[in-house]
């Protein structure tokens, strides 16, 4: 299959990539930020894949907020008005998403059928997914991937947080009761190719079983034998990262029960087998 994947240098794009360079599969990198490019190379593509999008583990500014927010709604929309264009269309569009289309919650339990939340991000997702079903107009197959926290050690989460744990001096964020939705990047990956060849529709791509902060940094300092009770002050957090700290300092439980019912079979089920995977 010949595929266009955006937002391929990102973390998450650069282990597709490899996976599907591996299977067979040819791929074509552009960027949303040259709308008219992608969707000249978009014209000769079986497939589009978009993970584009500006990144939120920055200090957020209405500055960056809206570029958030232009990034997956905006620009995605008009690159699509281009490949409208094309004589010919290709016949699949997966989009990324994020679970924090469900909003927040230490008490609720979310799965691919919960509605959007009301906070920013949860107002960005439903408005990024919108505009990804804009594809079906096109006479293609529309399917959405709401990643949860994306663990490896070469990008995402875990890469920023390694190394005060490594130097014992890591510990729980805020209250620690905070749900923590993880997925290994090979069954990020995997889910994206099961996305790609058969899926319609959402899926979320976090492993069956979430926990919460004060478990996973008790997990991440045992998987390195080092201590990890030195807790983030939410002050601190809130310094760093102003309303971006909402991210971690709230967070949501959610499940892949449509990802699992439809055959998906993770390897990496348990953050302990995960972890000792990575590390």
């Amino acid at each position: 299959m010949r595929l266009l994947l955006l937002g391929g240098s990102g973390f998450v794009g650069r282990h597709l990539s490899e996976a599907l360079r591996e299977r067979g599969d040819t791929v074509t990198l552009a960027s949303l930020r040259d709308p008219a490019e992608a969707a000249r190379a978009a014209a000769s593509c079986e497939a589009i894949v978009n993970l584009a999008g500006e990144p939120i583990a920055q200090r957020w500014t209405a500055a960056l907020k809206r570029r958030i927010e232009e990034s997956r709604v905006a620009m995605p929309r008009r690159f699509l008005e281009l490949v409208a264009q094309n004589p010919r269309q290709g016949s699949v569009y997966v989009s990324a998403s994020a679970i924090g289309y469900y909003g927040t919650s230490e008490t609720e339990t979310f799965d691919e059928q919960s509605p959007p939340g009301h906070d920013f991000l949860a107002r960005v997702c439903a408005a990024w997914e919108g505009e990804a079903r804009a594809a079906a107009g096109l006479g293609m197959r529309v399917a959405i991937v709401r990643n949860g926290i994306t663990l490896g050690t070469d990008g995402g989460a875990l890469r920023k947080i390694l190394p005060p744990f490594r130097a014992g001096a890591g510990g729980r964020v805020g209250s620690g009761r905070q749900w923590f939705s993880w997925i290994h990047i090979t069954d990020a990956v995997g889910i994206y190719l099961m996305a790609i060849d058969r899926v319609e529709g959402a899926l979320n791509a976090c492993a069956p079983a979430p926990v919460t902060n004060a478990e996973f940094t008790a997990e991440l300092g045992s998987a390195l034998h080092r201590p990890a009770m030195l807790p983030v002050p939410t002050l601190a957090l809130r310094a760093l990262l102003g309303e971006g700290a909402d991210m971690l300092l709230k967070g949501q439980r959610v499940l892949p029960r449509r990802t699992e019912q439809l055959g998906y079979r993770f390897r990496f089920p348990e953050l302990r087998a995960a972890l000792a995977n990575l590390l």
